[in-house]
C-alpha cells in the first residue's frame, strides 16, 4: 500500500505564515500619527560644521570679510546646473589650524618672491628656483609662463595644504605685483592642481 504524505507541505507553509505576519506588522501606529508621543523623545542628530576659525598669529583678532565671488562654496547648494556640474572645481577653503599654516606659507611665498618683482625676473625658473628656496621639493612645485607674469602652485603637504598665486609684472614695474592664497585641495581629486573632469 502505498502512502501520501503532506509533510513537506506542511513544513513549507510555517515560513510562509510567518512572512504573511511580519509583513502585516504587530503595532497600532500607523503613518502619521506622532511617533514617540507617549515615550522619551530622541535628540536631534548632529550634523557636521564648519571649524571655528580664530585668529592666527600676526593676524588682527577680527579677520576681515572675505570679498564675495561668482563661484559658489562647496557648502552652499548650487542653484543652477552648471555650478552643480563644476562644483568639483571649487577648491576648499582651509579652517583652524590648517588655516594659520596657510597664511603662513603664503607670507614665506610672498617673501620669498618679493626679491623676483623689484628686480622685474617674471620667468618660470627663477619662481621655481625661488619656492624650491623655501625646502619644497621640485615635485611640489608648478611654476608657468602666465600672459605678462609668471603662475605658481605649490603643494605644502599632503593634507592637501596647497599655495597658488602668481607673479605679474608690467614694463614699468610700478603694477607689479605678487598674489598668492592658500586653499585644502579639490572634492573628488588628490593634490592641488584644479581638476579637468569630476561628478
Amino acid at each position: 500500500m502505498t502512502k501520501i504524505s503532506s509533510t513537506g507541505t506542511r513544513a513549507g507553509m510555517v515560513p510562509l505564515v510567518l512572512l504573511a505576519v511580519l509583513a502585516a506588522g504587530c503595532g497600532t501606529q500607523r503613518a502619521g500619527d506622532d511617533a514617540g508621543a507617549g515615550g522619551p523623545s530622541r535628540s536631534a542628530v548632529a550634523t557636521p560644521s564648519t571649524p571655528a576659525d580664530f585668529p592666527c598669529p600676526g593676524e588682527s583678532p577680527t579677520p576681515s570679510p572675505k570679498p564675495s565671488t561668482a563661484t559658489p562654496s562647496p557648502t552652499a547648494p548650487p542653484t543652477d546646473h552648471y555650478a552643480e556640474n563644476h562644483g568639483f572645481m571649487v577648491p576648499f577653503e582651509l579652517h583652524g589650524k590648517r588655516r594659520c599654516q596657510g597664511l603662513a606659507v603664503v607670507g614665506r611665498v610672498r617673501k620669498a618672491l618679493e626679491p623676483l618683482r623689484t628686480r622685474g625676473q617674471f620667468n618660470p625658473e627663477s619662481v621655481r628656483k625661488a619656492l624650491v628656496g623655501l625646502g619644497y621639493s621640485g615635485g611640489q612645485v608648478q611654476t608657468y609662463q602666465s600672459g605678462g607674469g609668471v603662475g605658481f602652485l605649490v603643494q605644502v603637504d599632503d593634507y592637501p595644504v596647497c599655495v597658488e598665486g602668481s607673479l605679474q609684472g608690467t614694463p614699468t614695474l610700478d603694477g607689479a605685483t605678487t598674489e598668492a592664497d592658500a586653499f585644502g585641495g579639490y572634492p573628488d581629486h588628490d593634490g592641488c592642481d584644479q581638476p579637468s573632469g569630476g561628478h
